[in-house]
């Protein structure tokens, strides 16, 4: 014979890094915040936007709060890539996990608006990092100013019976012609939607693959000096 007692489910904290840098005169500046792509760090995500460390800004780079467990056994775990939200081909599950990957950038960032003066903020995100990106500027359409996809989608279709005011946002959406991981036409559509619900929205294709390639970093800067960051 055999029965259940109890049954539940406990919660298990893992610690998550974050670094915050500073570059330019000590004064109330733009806060950018830099979300990696699937099985990425912080530590290989900064190497490949470097270029946007000469803008005068906060640059909050965090990282993803799932590991990706190394089969190759030659990474020592704080290396390992990183995951942002856990999805299995179901829309519920997909909006349930960024929402809490969104909360948990909420919980940083608020804790270092307490300490930093910042006069507006970006939020940058690569592939998955890109997908969290559009969610969180939309969810959190208040306090966002400017929104870089890079490779990735911005989901309207989660807001479309939720949606914000967004002609305040300023939104850069760069897409490979060659990615065969991420389609264009999706994200080219989504952008539309998002024309129509306001924002200030820039769709560019480029001659690229999926690959975080210096073409995109190049012009996500460009975009953001015209955007009046300096």
């Amino acid at each position: 014979m055999q029965k259940v007692l109890m049954s539940g489910k406990q919660s298990f904290k893992i610690e998550v890094p974050y670094k915050l840098i500073e570059t330019g005169e000590p004064e109330e500046k733009p806060l950018i915040v830099y979300l990696h792509g699937f099985n990425q760090n912080i530590t290989q995500f900064q190497k490949l936007v470097k270029d946007h460390l000469d803008l005068n800004a906060y640059h909050l780079f965090i990282q993803a709060p799932y590991p990706i467990y190394d089969r190759k056994q030659n990474k020592e775990v704080k290396d390992w890539g990183r995951a942002w939200y856990l999805y299995d081909g179901e829309e519920d599950q997909f909006v349930k996990s960024m929402e809490l990957a969104s909360e948990f950038i909420q919980d940083i960032l608020d804790g270092i608006l307490e300490n930093v003066s910042v006069e507006r903020i970006a939020i940058l995100g690569y592939s998955m990092g890109g997908y969290l990106a559009g969610y969180f500027a939309l969810s959190r359409w208040k306090h966002v100013n400017e929104l870089v996809v890079i490779g990735g989608r911005i989901k309207t279709e989660v807001f479309k019976n939720r949606k914000g005011s967004y002609d305040h946002m300023n939104i850069l959406a760069l897409h490979g012609a060659q990615d065969k991981s991420v389609k264009s036409s999706p994200q080219k559509r989504c952008c539309n939607q998002l024309e129509k619900w306001g924002a200030n929205v820039l769709f560019k294709e480029l001659d690229a693959s999926h690959r975080l390639s210096s073409l995109f970093v190049n012009e996500s800067r460009d975009w953001l000096l015209s955007m009046g960051y300096s």
